[in-house]
């Protein structure tokens, strides 16, 4: 859901600030106030394209900002962007100069225009009135009709990506004979060298830790055998102090028990100056200062480090960069079987496909039939008298599988008698393209509400700019009922003219534009019960507001309700 919109110095925009809820929030107001350019805001923050036009006469840049309630797919698409979540928000801001230049961030962190176009399908979709439904394409009218009928992919998409990875494995073992050589030479060579060097993990720290003795082998031996006699050996050694103490305690407690224990402590602390002793003795003894071994041990750890200068940070790398290596020269070499066994398994994979794929398109043709009667009944309450089909044509050919099946989902209408089906994007009435987008919505809801018992993806905030473009009386009613309708499952936003419309609102807006200091300048704000029905009643008789236009309104604020 979206919570807030924000412009700053966005077209005749100085400063405005809008905390949108849920349901059907309508934004109303004078010809001219602005209520497009809020939706046009809010389509730049969803990805659309921008213009140092839209920055206010005087001001370095235009920002625009936005809050939206997270979900768990965007919260995957920052994931995947390397954006850190806000909490349980996601904030997007977009900053355009006077220049040309822009900037993007999401969550205060810097980020792209795609990761915005990557967020919108699971935040908002924006039917602006100067857009056409070009933007709803294949993808967005196939997710639409499974909605409708619960229709899961999940056994298609398993299908692709097995038939997929098999596919790719054979057409890399099908390279040419001249790339295949090539190959078997260089991972014959490297096999080699690393198989060649009997690697051990961890062998290289060990290797410097007896490099670091060697080197230092006379220092080492006089540093031990001192520490040996200063512990052990010597006449002033701790020792003969340990001892000559231990006497005296031991005297002490003869007289007086609560010497018994230091006794004992003593005791202790002899036995670990000893066995430190011993230790230190045992090192000294073992030093072999040998020129020849750590020479051994410097060409040996010049062969690892050049392994890891090729091959991976750590033996540990190289060494699994070498198993990597065996098992491509298996395949290689094992290639005609390789091929044979991997032909045999994307036949099967295929067929697998082609399987869930046919179930999906016999899905969905039975859920079309459905949605086009449905769709048809609320098309027709909008003031339109049109024919509605939606053709669900699957390409069976490999090159049209994806991982939501083979089916070619496309909504087709005529909006006038005699006029022949035509895809929704070359309607040319931008009213006409948001009333049919609203009578989807709705048709799409009330089948997704009776799939309930399967699962739905979660609703998107919808927008709708004017959609009451070329209608009235019955027809407006019904345009508001089916918005409140549709609102009761996710939230709406829509610009309206009528009304009839504004009527139905849960939240409501008004965009007002006004002179101050020679500059016009645009705000919004949100109505009060008293003056919704002002506003309303201006709706309903224009400049002049008469008592009967408030009572009209009133009894529309009541009956909506």
């Amino acid at each position: 859901m979206l919570l807030e919109l924000r412009a700053e110095n966005y077209a005749v925009i100085d400063h405005a600030i809008a905390d949108f809820g849920p349901g059907l929030n309508l934004l109303t107001g004078e010809t001219g106030a602005g209520k497009s350019i809020l939706v046009d805001a809010l389509a730049l923050l969803m990805g659309a394209k921008a213009s140092s036009d839209v920055v206010r006469h005087g001001a370095d840049r235009a920002v625009v900002a936005c809050v939206f309630e997270a979900t768990p797919g965007a919260e995957a698409i920052l994931e995947s962007n390397g954006i850190d979540p806000q909490d349980d928000e996601i904030i997007l801001r977009r900053e355009i100069s006077a220049n040309g230049k822009g900037r993007v961030f999401v969550n205060n962190q810097p980020a792209t225009v795609t990761v915005l176009r990557q967020l919108a399908p699971e935040l908002a979709l924006v039917h602006a009135q100067s857009e056409t439904l070009g933007s709803f394409d294949q993808s967005q009218q196939r997710s639409l009709l499974d909605r409708f009928a619960g229709i899961s992919d999940d056994a298609a998409a398993a299908a692709f990506h097995i038939w997929r990875e098999i596919q790719e494995k054979l057409s890399a073992l099908e390279h040419d004979e001249q790339d295949r050589l090539r190959l078997l030479d260089l991972w014959g060579f490297q096999h080699k060298e690393i198989s060649s060097a009997n690697l051990s993990d961890g062998e290289d720290t060990e290797l410097e830790t007896e490099r670091r003795v060697l080197a230092n082998a006379e220092k080492l031996y006089a540093a031990a055998m001192s520490a040996y006699d200063a512990l052990y050996e010597g006449g002033n050694s701790a020792e003969t102090s340990l001892i000559a103490a231990a006497r005296q305690i031991d005297e002490l407690a003869r007289y007086d028990h609560r010497f018994n224990e230091p006794v004992q402590q003593l005791a202790t602390a002899r036995a670990l100056v000893e066995d430190v002793a011993e230790t230190v003795r045992q090192y000294a003894e073992g030093i072999n200062a040998s020129p020849e071994r750590l020479a051994e041990i410097e060409d040996r750890l010049a062969i690892l480090d050049r392994l890891k200068r090729k091959y991976g940070a750590t033996l540990a790398d190289v060494i699994t960069y070498g198993e990597e290596v065996s098992g491509k020269l298996a395949e290689i070499e094992n290639r005609d079987e390789s091929l044979k066994s991997l032909r045999s398994q994307l036949t099967r994979a295929e067929q697998d496909y082609r399987t869930a794929a046919a179930e999906l398109t016999a899905d969905r043709r039975k859920a079309a039939a459905a949605l086009e009667k449905l769709a048809v009944a609320q098309v027709n309450d909008l003031a339109m008298k049109a024919r509605f089909q939606v053709a669900v044509t699957p390409g069976e050919e490999s090159s049209h599988w994806t991982a939501h099946g083979w089916d070619n989902v496309e909504y087709l209408i005529a909006t006038n008698a005699g006029e022949p089906l035509k895809p929704l994007d070359q309607i040319a009435s931008g009213g006409e393209m948001s009333r049919v987008l609203l009578a989807l919505k709705v048709s799409v809801e009330e089948g997704a509400n009776r799939a309930a018992k399967k699962k739905t993806q979660v609703p998107r905030t919808l927008v709708f700019d004017e959609i009451d473009i070329g209608i009235g009386g019955r027809a407006a009613e019904a345009v508001g009922q089916k918005l409140k309708s549709l609102a009761q499952a996710q939230q709406v936003l829509c610009v309206t003219h009528l009304p009839q419309i504004a009527a139905f609102a849960d939240q409501h807006f008004l965009i007002e534009k006004q002179e101050k200091q020679g500059r016009t300048k645009t705000s919004i704000r949100t109505l009060t019960i008293t003056e919704r029905a002002e506003e309303i009643a201006r709706m309903l008789s224009g400049a002049t507001v008469t008592d009967t236009s408030r009572k009209h309104a009133e009894q529309m604020l009541k009956t909506s309700k």
